[in-house]
């Protein structure tokens, strides 16, 4: 689904992400990891086309989107959250989902000004789709609410279906449990699982939740000031000294 070689990505004299190179399997969930600072939203940013890598190559599906702004890479099916979920306030939940969709639309503005049959089929069809992307994450009920009148924890679901909305093939949360509690945190990654299970969606996620990563993820990645140090499995990540280290610091740190 999506393959990384040798990225980097230098700001000024500063590698944010150095030579780091990844495989992300279809219908599957990676994870990437790593301490403040390691580089995992900027390797996201450089993934979804909101930077262009100073140097590597970055591939979907076979097709080269190194270089395409962030409009045209989730047009090919690249959808997107973001640690702080930014919604439009004093519009409905409904309304939020539907600017999803309209990266699939064409209607213009002469469609808008002689209400053209093709606007009129592609607002139906993004109505549909955002009522259907509202159903898969458990908030039908919430629809017609404002944003602001709703919860931490249905905002941070509705920003899920404002990314099912755009149809990807390919999701990628940054913190999506960031911020709620245990029980809420089991429901999002119960979710996760589901938009691979049911949809055959490829999910990547940044998290800090370690207990949820080791339980849900099939591979994780390891960042560290901008660099890869361990990929694999959650028993092959979890056992890596390296990791350990750059978690928890090395014996010196430890005896400080």
């Amino acid at each position: 689904m999506l393959k990384v070689e040798h990225v980097t990505k230098m700001f000024g004299g500063l590698a944010a992400v150095n030579d780091v190179s990844v495989e992300f399997e279809t219908g599957k969930i990676n994870a990437i990891i790593g301490p403040n600072g390691a580089g995992k939203s900027t390797f996201f940013n450089l993934i979804s086309g909101l930077h262009q890598p100073s140097s590597g190559r970055i591939l979907l599906d076979g097709v080269d989107v190194t270089n395409l702004p962030s409009d045209k890479v989730a047009r090919l099916g690249v959808g997107r959250t973001f640690q702080t979920t930014n919604l439009f306030e004093q519009a409905t939940v409904l309304d939020n989902l539907i600017v999803g969709h309209r990266l699939r639309t064409k209607s213009g503005l002469w469609d808008v000004l002689i209400n053209s049959k093709r606007l009129q089929r592609e607002e139906k069809a993004a109505r549909d789709k955002a009522m259907e992307a509202l159903e898969f994450v458990g908030l039908a009920h919430v629809a017609g609410q404002f944003i602001a009148d709703i919860t931490q924890e249905e905002r941070k679901r509705v920003a899920f279906a404002l990314a099912l909305a755009t149809d990807p093939k390919i999701v990628l949360l940054d913190e999506p449990a960031a911020g709620v509690n245990p029980e809420e945190t089991v429901g999002f990654a119960a979710l996760m699982r589901k938009m691979v299970d049911e949809k055959g969606l490829t999910v990547c996620l940044i998290e800090h939740k370690m207990d949820m990563i080791m339980s849900l993820a099939d591979k994780i990645m390891v960042l560290d000031h901008g660099e890869k140090i361990a990929e694999g499995t959650a028993e092959e990540v979890r056992n890596n000294p390296v990791v350990i280290e750059a978690y928890l610091g090395g014996d010196e740190d430890a005896a400080a």
